[in-house]
């Protein structure tokens, strides 16, 4: 067994020539992080939108990211096994129904587990579909998504209407997940925030919106990151997992049971995309509500496309989009306003870089957008009410647009397989 899972290392986990890339030191990354809240205190400086970095503004981006990331990590294991899965927001929608269904009437922590239920539920659906019945995984997906809606609009008629406080497209009010909040911690990074000191403030917003209102959902949530990662990449599990998305001929040869692994892949999607589902109606509204995902399930694949399907990567996606999610909440239009002067900063950036590759057209058009912006701003005290609500779905496409040429997928991802194929 020992001999099997060597050769599915060299087979499927070494890096490719000419495709390897080196790996940023702890120091590295913490000074990278360091540059960026320096650059966001600035821009609030100059801006004066000073909830940029509040500690409300932290928090209630942590909240509107954790949806997104737990769908992003459920495309992750379903991809990292060969299955393309877009129907993450069907099963989050799954995910929403059953966790309020069960939240109002047992308690919120069995409503998060008859979500994860649910979820998974339609991932075994999506399994049993592609990788049995080699339905093609994007038409799959959708169906998934079309089904789930429709489910769950049908049920809500007889589960909520009938309910004290429910309604046909609402359930009753579920009780709340315990908070956490670190006293006296929290109080003094809140009033060490309310100073609006360059950056030692905007280091405080941060770490105070870390530790003020944290559910325990949200903890549990935040350990699914490192906990996926060391399960994929570092157990003999998830190297045979990750195996069937890369070459799963050769993982079969090497006796790995492919749909053994698939299934289970897209079956643990479809729960971390149910959990997902259940924390928005139990965390972030306390209520079930049609339509409540907004499409969180595709940005949830998006942050793990930008991620480049690996976790710590797709969690820092699922941050952007929550983050820019939360800025129409909380100070709304100059919040937005102040990101125009933070991405022409960011672009003449950009520009200095395409220089010294010597990319001079791209270095051209990214100085005339960057132009554009700074104009933008200047021109302008506040943005269009519709710009501000297009702003979280804005940066989905300009990030995918952005990271496209680095992307490296699982080869086999999305690939029909027959067991026997390599016979």
């Amino acid at each position: 067994m020992s001999e099997s899972t060597s050769t599915v290392t060299a087979a499927a986990a070494a890096p490719k020539k000419g495709g390897g890339r080196r790996r940023l030191s702890l120091p590295v990354v913490l000074l990278i992080i360091a540059g960026g809240l320096a650059l966001f205190s600035l821009v609030r400086v100059i801006s004066g939108a000073d909830d940029l970095t509040s500690v409300g503004q932290v928090s209630g981006a942590l909240q509107l990211a954790v949806p997104i990331g737990l769908a992003g990590l459920g495309g992750l294991w379903s991809e990292r096994a060969g299955v393309v899965n877009i129907g993450l927001e069907g099963m989050m929608i799954l995910g929403t129904f059953f966790g309020a269904w069960a939240g109002y009437q047992w308690g919120p922590w069995t409503g998060v587990l008859l979500g994860v239920v649910g979820g998974a539920l339609g991932g075994l659906l999506h399994a049993l579909m592609t990788v049995t019945f080699n339905v093609n995984h994007i038409v799959s997906g959708v169906a998934i998504t079309i089904l789930a809606t429709g489910v769950t609009r049908y049920l809500a008629n007889f589960t909520f209407a009938e309910a004290p406080g429910g309604s046909s497209k609402q359930s009753p009010r579920i009780d709340r997940v315990t908070d956490i909040t670190i006293p006296g911690l929290s109080d003094g990074l809140a009033d060490l925030q309310a100073k609006h000191w360059f950056f030692v403030s905007d280091l405080a917003g941060v770490l105070g919106g870390l530790v003020t209102n944290l559910s325990l959902l949200t903890v549990v949530a935040l350990l699914l990151i490192p906990g996926t990662w060391w399960v994929l990449w570092r157990t003999g599990f998830g190297l045979r997992l990750r195996s069937c998305g890369e070459n799963p001929v050769a993982a079969e040869s090497l006796g790995v049971n492919v749909y053994k692994y698939k299934y289970i892949a897209v079956i643990v999607s479809g729960g971390l995309a149910g959990l997902g589902g259940a924390f928005l109606a139990i965390v972030s509204t306390g209520i079930y509500q049609e339509g409540q995902t907004g499409g969180r399930g595709y940005i949830g694949l998006a942050a793990m496309i930008f991620g480049n399907w690996m976790p710590g990567g797709m969690a820092l996606g699922a941050g952007l989009f929550g983050f820019t999610d939360s800025l129409k909440l909380r100070g709304g239009a100059e919040n937005v306003h102040a990101m125009l002067l933070l991405l022409a900063i960011l672009l003449v950036g950009l520009v200095i870089w395409q220089l010294y590759k010597k990319k001079y057209l791209n270095a051209a058009i990214a100085a005339v957008v960057s132009a554009g912006l700074f104009v933008w701003y200047a021109g302008t005290d506040r943005l269009p009410s519709q710009f501000v609500d297009a702003a979280p779905y804005v940066t989905t496409l300009l990030v995918l647009a952005l990271s496209a040429q680095r992307l490296r997928m699982p080869k086999a991802d999305g690939m029909p397989y027959k067991r026997g194929q390599g016979k």
